[in-house]
């Protein structure tokens, strides 16, 4: 084998930028002889092959080999060039068959666009082989290695011509638990100013790597040396040993070379060095350290670089010499002091032990945060923004040959790249989005049939934010959360009229990578502002010279660097900024034309009382009628000068009619947010003023209410052309209301505004609105010390608990209180569901005892509390509005910190009341308390009755805010009452016969019960793509459905893409926000009315919207495809068709009749359904392999925990528990055990089992015949949830497929727990839904899944058993919604 790769590498051009060679030798486990990037001569490799030496070992792991190769050798840190798109090529010599199985890794290279080769011998498995090479018939065989060279020139033949085309993917990081140690990165100045003193610093860097933990795997090292651009000398994964570092330490040779870049290095390691690729473990949580040695003054600037590898949590020290420059690395270093100053770098010894200090003192929370990565675009989503306004019309055509040109040179396909075009002028109109086409032939047609829109003025700016909001979104097919590039491609030909500042860094926040292409008339500013960076704003003279840009933009495509979506890292939110974030509504219609400078006049006089110079108060200014206009954002200026030069220029806007709710709903989803400035997240108070002159056209209801319910304070201000009405529903308080007759007699109320605005205090928690709450009902958790500190205070506590109870009003449905006592960890006495009667929560008070031990932790305990009882399946009532409070009674300092889980408290919107003593730490419960004047104090606790007072009035007049959590679904009887959407088609071809679509829609109508709130009615029309004409919740009567109906217009379009408007139903129709009553299991009904067949492919949307149980019936014409809406429609009977529309009425009766006959029948196989979990029948199965000995007390621990908040009883919860790796064990049956503690005391009791190979096929099967049976005390015929909840920690050795699809039929519904070991691919077979496979990355961290696994059980989707069918219905079969109660008895279809 060594005499055959010396002889095929003799044939290779060898060299950097030649072809590079890497040898890998493998049994049990693989190991690398050296990379691609070891190596640069032919000579060395052959005298690094000759002296290979045999390992031996076994078994033959040849799957794990292929892993090993694919994330550690194919990878830019290696030395692999795939991401510049060379090929790669792996030739495995291989002499047996693997003891483990190689589909999915030879899968993964493969998908990587590695090119394999396969040699084996009589003694390999030549089907192996075949899987494992890139074809089959590149596997080739020789009898033994000894007649290789029979092979060599067939193998020189299929190297020399494969085409490879490089198939970038990103690799994948599995955050394991946090290893101790730290990553450091020692980046040295090797410019020529420091050639000299260059052996200090390598000394130094000696010296500093003696005192670290390198050899048993906890500290990593890299160093770099850079002048005029870096050069890595090894990186973080490159050793593991002192002894290599020091090796190379002693070799290494100075760089040389000018001028001295540290901004470019700082840049170069943050985007190549600081990265899972290059072994850093900052996204596992291990400290990032950075030691800049540096001797000269920078020639680029080293702010922006330095601040985003601050913002990665990269703890930063620079040092450097008389010839520094020293406010230059005060700014690189984390903190001041980090910066260190010796004469010359000969005195580095004298800061050593300095240096040393800081790096030990330092204690980093790290947040995970992606790194920004140099991918390989394997696959894109990439969005063309066409300039379509009236300054481009001659330049258009050439604009769409160029978008044809670049598709063609695209890779297409669902699974590849994917296209998007938008063309802009005033507005944004989407041709086709993401998820519209997936062949480059449709793009192609689509992007040929393109016209020229023409509008102005041009509004680069709202099209970006569009873009952003509607294209770069999963519904539309952006596959950003799944870490596939975005990339958008900028065609511009003028400057934009409004501000492009923010939503051009919303789009670059949201990771999307910008490119910008302009002519002569764009400005050449603006686009560099809006590109990812200033160079890839490309210029052309015309739009005519765009082909001579073409190769450029490919060259930048194919190495883009993509951004992954910003995280802020964990900050702690410290004290509430000072100041305001005022927004300005201006009604600018045309009925305030003559009004319009006196609205402006008081703005500015508003604005001169504001603070906005010493950057607390800020200030936007929105103008509207038929729709709104940003005049500037909350971030765009920064002085009043600029706002008032801004407001002098203010033109009227002119127009009708006005539509305040619509301007109200665009403040909140596009100006009350982080990216447009607004600081709402950081508690700072937000006011809205308005000041509107007339009635609204459209209703103002919803969109006021949403802006309230994120806390915004609404002040209006109106004239005698208002009403009045209308204005107290938009405020806050109708005393808020303001009027006068005419606006220019706004001076008259200017003092009264701002007296009430000074007199708002808003108390707003991070991430969520602070909304009054109504204080009849609590849920209020008790979180009491009972460590060794508090021995004797203890009764004095329990007393203290007992006289607040006394004065609550307790009840299921009035205040819930829990009681948690904690030391070392946590306890529940009772949870907030476990009492409804006050003498019951005394009596168990009173029965408290206290329990000891230390250390006192704190943090550990609110963490507990967090996650355990301020659930739902505790008896929390959160998600309902109902207010959270936590009493702590603490009687020392923790132990551990208590910073983030405080922060998680009040960030689910838990109001947080801390009560210490004199041994407390004062200022640990000031962070702990949702205010630092909500932590109160006693010198001890027999002290605390003086406190009750102040207690009792603050949880009086408590400000709760809402929690941003959905609310939780409770399936009760079926509402009375259905939702009716109509989607209507409005292309081109039905322009004549729409009258007649409307008629029909309103004849349906009238049938309806529209007005006593049973049936809700939504429209929308499509065309190219769809538009809602209103929800199915902006109407309740059938008058404001008519008045719609008789004023909607013909929308017009083509093609008509019936596929895109069923997915955008499903995605923003069909939903609890737009008023659909899906969850509550009302009956969802559509109604296509399809004048043509479809461009795009129908099958996928209208199946997604059947399994969601939306009842489909389709209405055609003698143009329509009848096939098709036979694929769309419920049932073939349901699709139902006249000559032309204006016969509609024809088949009214039809379609009323087939709607009205809908009964629900649960058959056997039927989709799934929401049911009742009165009770289930549960089964735990535990991997209990070799692979699981160090995690199987967690997943006893996580059975512990479920078992404890379950209903436990023979006509209750049952439960059964199974263990297997090569087979399955039974520990006991479903009708083992009767009792909740029976179970625990049995579960407390397993004990590990071990053994090989996991057959996890096999024990589901086992779990299927024998556990899931009436003899083992299944009740399944009783038509009882079946529950099957896997915890497993690998990949099975035998076939899952089967076995999971047999308990799936039998109704069992599966929920699979896996690790880091696990296959998820497996996981999400075997679960009954892919979303049920939940993930952790070690069994210690299941309790972070528990309450998501409540939640799933709660509303268990139970598939109906064959033994009970519910209804037999009379002609449809289908499953819309139902619910089931269990025991035989049907509640209600």
């Amino acid at each position: 084998m060594r005499d055959f790769v010396e002889r095929v590498v003799e044939k290779l051009n060898v060299g950097e930028n030649k072809d590079r060679v890497s040898v890998v030798q493998y049994s049990r486990d693989a190991e690398v002889h050296f990379y691609l990037n070891t190596y640069t001569t032919r000579e060395d490799i052959v005298d690094s092959v000759r002296g290979l030496r045999y390992r031996g070992g076994r078994p033959l792991n040849t799957g794990a080999a292929l892993q090993y190769v694919r994330d550690n050798v194919f990878t830019s840190s290696s030395g692999s060039r795939h991401q510049q798109g060379v090929p790669q090529m792996l030739i495995l010599l291989n002499g047996g068959r693997s003891y483990d199985n190689v589909d999915t890794p030879a899968s993964a290279l493969k998908q990587q666009g590695v090119f394999v080769i396969g040699i084996g011998t009589s003694s390999s498995d030549i089907n192996e082989l075949q899987k494992i090479s890139s074809d089959p018939t590149l596997a080739l065989s020789v009898t033994e290695f000894t007649e290789l060279p029979s092979v060599q020139e067939k193998l020189s033949s299929v190297m020399s011509t494969v085409l490879v085309r490089a198939t970038p993917v990103k690799p994948g990081v599995t955050v394991e638990k946090q290893p101790k140690g730290r990553d450091f990165v020692f980046l040295l100045d090797g410019s020529d100013g420091t050639r000299i003193v260059f052996p200090a610093m390598r000394d130094f860097v000696q010296r500093v790597v003696e005192t670290l933990s390198v050899d048993d795997n906890k500290d990593r090292v890299s160093v770099v040396q850079y002048s005029t651009d870096p050069a890595v000398q090894f990186y973080l994964n490159t050793y593991t040993t002192k002894g290599e570092i020091f090796d190379t330490l002693r070799g290494l040779k100075h760089k040389g070379g000018r001028p001295l870049n540290t901004g470019a290095a700082l840049q170069y390691l943050r985007d190549n060095v600081f990265t899972a690729s290059a072994g850093s473990r900052r996204l596992e949580g291990v400290p990032q350290v950075l030691i800049l040695l540096s001797g000269g003054r920078s020639f680029d600037s080293v702010d922006a670089p330095a601040s985003a590898l601050k913002k990665m949590g990269v703890l930063i020290f620079a040092i450097g010499t008389r010839s520094s420059d020293s406010t230059e690395l005060r700014k690189i270093a984390q903190d001041p002091s980090y910066s260190l100053s010796v004469p010359e770098f000969t005195d580095l010894p004298s800061v050593q032990q300095q240096l040393q200090s800081s790096v030990e003192d330092v204690v980093i929370d790290v947040t995970p945060l992606e790194p920004t990565v140099l991918v390989e675009t394997a696959k894109k989503d990439i969005v063309f923004l066409l300039d379509g306004s009236d300054g481009t019309r001659n330049g258009f055509p050439a604009m769409r040959d160029f978008v044809e040109r670049v598709v063609e040179k695209l890779n297409v396909g669902e699974n590849k790249d994917r296209v998007s075009v938008v063309q802009y002028s005033r507005d944004a109109e989407v041709h086709f989005y993401l998820n519209t086409y997936t062949t480059r032939e449709d793009i192609v047609d689509s992007v040929r049939g393109l016209r020229y829109r023409g509008g102005r003025p041009l509004n680069t700016g709202a099209a970006l934010q569009y873009v952003r909001d509607n294209v770069f979104t999963s519904s539309s097919g952006s596959r950003r959360q799944q870490g596939v590039p975005q990339m958008l491609i900028l065609l511009n030909g003028g400057k934009s009229f409004d501000n492009v500042d923010t939503p051009a860094s919303a789009l670059k926040q949201q990771g999307v990578f910008v490119i910008g292409i302009g002519t002569s008339s764009s400005d050449i500013n603006e686009l560099q502002k809006i590109s990812s960076d200033p160079s890839l704003a490309l210029s052309v003279t015309e739009f005519t010279e765009l082909p001579s840009v073409q190769e450029q933009l490919f060259s930048v495509m194919s190495t883009v660097l993509v951004r992954a979506t910003p995280v802020t890292p964990a900050v702690p939110v410290e004290k509430q900024p000072k100041g305001r974030d005022f927004v300005f509504l201006l009604d600018g219609s045309d009925g305030t034309r003559t009004g319009f400078p006196a609205m402006r006049d008081f703005i500015q006089r508003v604005v001169e009382t504001l603070s906005v110079d010493d950057n607390k108060d800020r200030v936007s200014v929105v103008q509207y009628s038929r729709d709104p206009a940003v005049q500037f954002y909350l971030n765009t200026y920064r002085t009043k000068g600029e706002i008032f030069d801004t407001l002098r220029g203010l033109k009227h806007k002119g127009g009708r009619p006005l539509n305040t709710g619509a301007a109200l709903q665009y403040l909140r989803d596009n100006v009350f947010t982080a990216s447009a400035g607004s600081r709402r997240l950081e508690g700072v108070p937000q006011v809205l003023i308005l000041l509107s002159g007339g009635r609204s056209f459209d209703r103002v209801d919803a969109p006021a209410s949403a802006l309230k319910k994120m806390g915004i304070l609404i002040f209006a201000i109106g004239t005698r052309s208002s009403n009045n009405t209308e204005l107290r529903k938009i405020v806050h308080d109708p005393s808020y209301a303001l009027s006068v007759p005419e606006f220019t007699d706004l001076p008259s109320v200017q003092q009264q505004l701002q007296s009430s605005v000074e007199q708002v205090v808003i108390d707003v928690t991070p991430e969520s609105p602070t909304v009054l709450v109504d204080s009849s009902k609590k849920d209020i958790v008790f979180l009491l010390d009972g460590s060794d500190g508090t021995r004797n205070g203890f009764p004095a506590m329990r007393d203290f608990v007992e006289r607040v109870v006394e004065k609550l009003n307790v009840g299921e449905n009035k205040d819930r209180v829990s009681v948690v006592q904690y030391s070392r960890d946590a306890e529940v006495h009772f949870y907030l569901n476990t009492y409804t009667k006050r003498e019951d929560i005394v009596d168990s008070v009173r029965g408290l005892r206290y329990r000891g031990g230390r250390p006192l932790n704190t943090g550990a305990a609110l963490q507990y509390v967090r996650d355990n009882v301020f659930t739902s399946s505790s008896g929390s009532r959160h998600q309902q509005g109902v207010p959270q409070m936590l009493i702590l009674l603490n009687g020392g300092r923790s132990y551990d910190n208590v910073d983030t889980p405080a922060s998680a408290l009040k960030q689910q919107g838990v109001f947080v009341i801390g009560i210490g003593t004199s041994s407390s730490d004062i200022n640990e419960l000031q962070k702990i308390s949702s205010d630092p004047t909500l932590a109160l104090s006693v010198t001890e606790f027999t002290e605390l009755p003086s406190v009750q007072e102040k207690l009792s009035s603050v949880m009086s007049t408590v400000l709760v805010r809402a929690t941003p959590v959905k609310p939780g679904v409770t399936v009760e009887k079926q509402p009375k009452g259905r939702d009716f959407v109509f989607l209507l088609d409005g292309s081109d071809g039905t322009r004549i016969v729409f009258p007649a679509m409307r008629d029909f829609v309103q004849r349906v109508v009238e049938t309806l019960s529209v007005d006593d709130n049973k049936d809700r009615v939504s429209v929308v029309q499509y065309s190219t793509d769809p538009a809602v004409q209103f929800y199915l919740n902006t109407y309740t009567t059938k008058g404001e459905i008519f008045d719609t109906l008789r004023g909607l217009k013909h929308k017009g379009g083509r093609p008509l893409n019936t596929g895109a408007a069923l997915q955008y139903l499903r995605d923003n129709v069909f939903t609890a926000s737009a008023g659909s009553r899906r969850l509550e299991g009302v009956p969802q009904v559509l109604i296509l009315l399809s004048g043509g067949r479809s461009f795009d492919s129908v099958d996928a949307p209208a199946s997604a919207l059947k399994k969601m149980g939306v009842l489909i019936f389709a209405i055609g014409t003698r143009s329509s495809d009848s096939t098709e809406l036979r694929k769309i429609a419920q049932d073939p009977s349901y699709s139902l068709s006249v000559p032309e529309f204006t016969d509609l009425p024809s088949v009214q009766q039809q379609l009323q009749s087939s709607v009205e006959d809908v009964v629900i029948d649960v058959t056997p196989l039927e989709p799934t359904v929401l049911v009742e979990t009165a009770k289930k029948d549960i089964v735990f199965l535990l991997d209990g392999s070799d692979g699981t000995r160090n995690g199987f007390p967690a997943m006893r621990d996580f059975v512990e925990r479920v078992v404890e908040k379950l209903n436990v009883g023979e006509n209750k919860d049952r439960v059964s528990v199974v263990q297997y790796s090569r087979d399955a064990e039974v520990h006991f049956y479903l009708n083992t055990y009767t009792t909740r503690e029976d179970i625990v005391d049995s579960v407390r009791g397993l004990r590990y089992r071990g053994g090989r190979p996991l057959n996890t096929g096999a024990a589901l099967q086992y779990v299927r015949d024998n556990v899931f049976t009436s003899s083992s005390g299944s009740r399944r015929q009783q038509g009882v949830p079946q529950m099957l909840i896997l915890l497993n920690g690998g990949k099975s050795f035998d076939n899952v497929d089967t076995p999971a699809s047999a308990l799936k039929q039998q109704g069992v519904f599966v929920i699979g727990i896996g690790t880091s070991s696990s296959d998820i691919n497996e996981l999400q077979k075997i679960s009954s839904d892919p979303s049920l496979a939940l993930s952790v990355t070690e069994f210690t961290e299941l309790p972070s899944v528990q309450e998501q696994l409540f939640s799933v059980m709660s509303t268990v989707l139970v598939r109906a058993t064959p033994v009970t069918p519910a209804v037999t219905g009379k002609k449809f079969g289908h499953i819309l919604h139902s619910k089931i109660s269990v025991g035989g008895k049907m509640n209600h279809v």
